[in-house]
């Protein structure tokens, strides 16, 4: 997030009125950065920017490319590709988290926008939730159950991973048991790797 406390949304757009388009519709919610090529995108790019909508042909650095290079930098923002490129099978080694194909629709664009957002806020539950069941296995494996039952701490660490659990099972929508949940979990991942 940027010093607005808004999130930041990132367009790098070459055809200006488009992009003046995409701002009008996004600046009421989002801190709106605008590039007119990939060079000035790459340029922009930094640890705020929670979304960027990158058209795929551009002069100069391609769309494909700033892709490239902005998953090069591992800053952890959503990439959604806005482009009137008809997806084809190349889009599968691509490593954008969203294709949305021109013209497009201010609904849509927010829609997008949102859900990219709540996938990256739901990501760092999860990694919060993996580590703290990672810390929990850990002294099972190697505290005794008496040692386990005296420590306050590791009563705190599993209040806070149920509680961890019924947020992501609300939020996954209705899971019942931890093997429901791990299996729900590690399909989002399987998901999310491909």
């Amino acid at each position: 997030m940027s010093d607005s406390d808004l999130p930041v949304v990132l367009i790098v757009e070459d055809e200006p009125d488009v992009a003046e388009t995409y701002k009008l519709w996004l600046q009421q919610e989002y801190e709106v950065r605008m590039a007119q090529n990939g060079d000035e995108g790459l340029e922009q790019l930094d640890a705020d920017v929670d979304v960027v909508l990158l058209d795929r042909m551009m002069p100069g650095l391609s769309g494909d490319e700033v892709l490239e290079r902005i998953r090069e930098r591992n800053l952890g923002c959503r990439v959604a590709m806005v482009t009137a490129v008809e997806p084809d099978f190349d889009i599968l080694e691509m490593g954008f988290d969203a294709y949305l194909s021109k013209p497009i629709r201010s609904e849509q664009l927010h829609e997008t926008v949102d859900n990219l957002l709540d996938r990256s806020e739901y990501d760092s539950l999860l990694q919060e939730y993996y580590a703290l069941v990672e810390k929990q296995a850990t002294l099972e494996a190697t505290k005794s159950s008496a040692e386990l039952a005296e420590s306050d701490q590791y009563d705190e660490l599993t209040q806070r991973v149920a509680e961890m659990r019924d947020d992501l099972s609300d939020t996954l929508g209705g899971i019942e048991d931890d093997s429901d949940f791990i299996a729900t979990l590690r399909g989002l991942s399987n998901d999310e790797d491909n």
